[in-house]
Formats: structure tokens, sequence, C-alpha cells
């Protein structure tokens, strides 16, 4: 990135950057963001609207000793504040978590401490927009994160507004609740939908974007950092077609809130499984049932418990994909 004041981002160690980094990398949007993962260097960019104005951020790791340094090049040329800028680069790098109080708390599960003893410091990636994070997260319900990653793509260059940034790769603002009502057509029940919209989702699905995108804009929905996450949750579960797990997954990444549990996630079954939580025969649905009563105990600290399974459910897959190619 050039150009643009650099500040210096205080971290409390440890601090998990390769999971924060390689957690953005995987959910980047093309042309809002680019990541780059090169061991003992990490980098993420991206473009953004704060109240002031526009702007870009990009947030480095370096390896330094036993921890990481981090720091953030703002530029600030579309009129946003350097201020508004490294404190949406803080929350979304999760920088002020208690790490050492939550891995103490985790650690007395005598299961999770082997991930918490190979992972120190675990983070949960944040948000730089509230209303982004949600359509984001109804868009990636019950489908991969590389296909939400896909169709979010398209929505970006069907609705986005064009931006002149500093950064090779970056050259769109992800779009507004008010874009993407203009640009995404409603589905229509009977017909045969466009091949070419922006969203190729079910008619559900596109409905539930559509839903929360003019709400948001009418100001019908409004989700603010200080809402208190049991309210937003208990108001997202009433609209339609936004279950449990959504509604926990935007409390998490919006407001912070350190005690979400996603419920029915298949990968928290998987990485709860790796690490010998539940037996290989218990069914799905009871493993789920399972899991739950087992996390109550991981409270207050439930999502970060949560970032855990979730890299060992990951760990796991990509163990056994390279067993596959040794065969």
């Amino acid at each position: 990135m050039t150009g643009g004041a650099v500040v210096d981002l205080g971290v409390h160690e440890p601090y998990d950057a390769p999971g924060v980094f390689a957690f953005l990398a995987a959910r980047a949007v093309p042309g809002v963001e680019v990541a780059h993962l090169a061991g003992d260097r990490l980098t993420y960019a991206r473009t953004l609207r704060t109240r002031s104005g526009t702007g870009t951020l990009g947030v480095s790791a370096r390896a330094a000793g036993a921890g990481w340094r981090l720091e953030v090049q703002v530029d600030t040329s579309g009129g946003a504040q350097e201020s508004e800028l490294v404190d949406a680069a803080r929350r979304l790098l999760d920088l002020d978590h208690d790490a050492i109080a939550a891995d103490a708390a985790l650690a007395r599960d005598p299961l999770l401490s082997l991930a918490v003893r190979d992972v120190p410091g675990i983070r949960v990636p944040g948000s730089v927009d509230a209303a982004e994070l949600l359509v984001r997260a109804v868009v990636g319900q019950q489908i991969s994160v590389a296909a939400a990653r896909t169709h979010l793509s398209r929505l970006v260059q069907a609705g986005g507004s064009a931006y002149d940034a500093r950064v090779p790769g970056l050259d769109r603002l992800f779009p507004t609740p008010t874009q993407i009502a203009e640009v995404v057509p409603d589905p229509v029940p009977g017909t045969a939908p466009d091949p070419q919209r922006p969203l190729r989702l079910p008619g559900r699905s596109t409905a539930a974007v559509l839903t929360a995108a003019r709400d948001l804009a009418s100001g019908a929905l409004v989700i603010d950092r200080a809402t208190d996450p049991v309210l937003l949750r208990e108001s997202l579960v009433q609209r339609p077609s936004i279950g449990p797990w959504t509604a926990a997954y935007v409390a998490m990444r919006v407001l912070g809130d350190p005690d979400a549990w996603l419920s029915t996630d298949v990968a928290l079954v998987a990485g709860a499984r790796s690490l010998g939580m539940l037996r290989a025969p218990v069914p799905t649905r009871e493993a789920h049932r399972v899991l739950a009563r087992r996390a109550e105990s991981w409270a207050p600290w439930r999502s970060y418990a949560v970032m855990h399974l979730w890299q060992a459910a990951a760990r796991a897959s990509s163990d056994a994909a390279g067993s596959r190619l040794r065969r």
C-alpha cells in the first residue's frame, strides 16, 4: 500500500495473527479486499465507508520474536478520518481482546486445552461495516465460504461503486443496502430466474437479502455496535429466512459478542470430533446437542471456542486431503 499514514497497532499478546489473516483472506471479495499470506509477513487491505467518508486501510503483521508487530496504513483521501480507519482496523483484528483470560478459561476443558496450547491468543475477526456483514452472512447461509465469495463478487461488480484506491486490486466499495436493493431483482415464483442476475441464489435466500437490504436502507432495521447481543439476535431471528446461526454470527463479528454459540454449525461438530469431544458413531443431530451442552462450560468465551473448533476442523480436513494425496 502506497501513501497514507502508518500507525503502529498495539496488541495484547498472545495473538494468533496467522489465524486472523487466513480467516480474512478466505473471505476476501475481489475489488473490495486483497490479502497476501507469506509466512512471517501477512497483509490485508480493503476499501470502506465511515461516517466521514470513504478510505482504505491496509494492515500488516510481521513476526517479531515470539509475537507479532501489527501496523495499519490508512488512506484518507476519500474523506474518512484517520482515527476512524485505525479504530476499524482494531475492531477487525480484535486487538483489544483479553486473550490471557479467555485462554485460561477455555483451557480448563482438558480436550479444548490442546487447541489452546497449539493456538494461543485466538481471535474473532470483527467487522468494519455492520450492514455489509449482515448481507454477507445472509448470502453465506448454508453454502460454503468459497461459494459465498463468488456470489458476493458478482454483487460487488454489479452494485458497488467504483473506487480509485492506491492499493493494487482494490477498485470497488461494497454496495450499500440501497445499491443492493436497486441491482438485485426480486425473485418471481414460477418463472425461471435470469442466469446473469447478480445473486444466483435460491429465491428464498435472495428475498432474505433484499428484505434485509431494504430495511437497513429505510432504517427499519438498525444494527449498532452498542446493541445488546441478546436483543440483536432476538430481532434478527424474527426476520424472514434468518436463523439462530446467522444471528449469532452477526453478534459475534459486529458486536464483538465474546459468548456467541453457532448452533447447527457442521464445522463445529467436525472440529469437536477431531479433538476427541464426540464419538464418531454419534448422529449429527445428537452431536449438536452434546456439543452445545459441553459449550456451556466455555461461557463467557464461546465465540473464541468457535474459532478453535473451526480451526481444528480445517486442520483435520487438510490432514485428510494430504493423506489422500500420499496414497
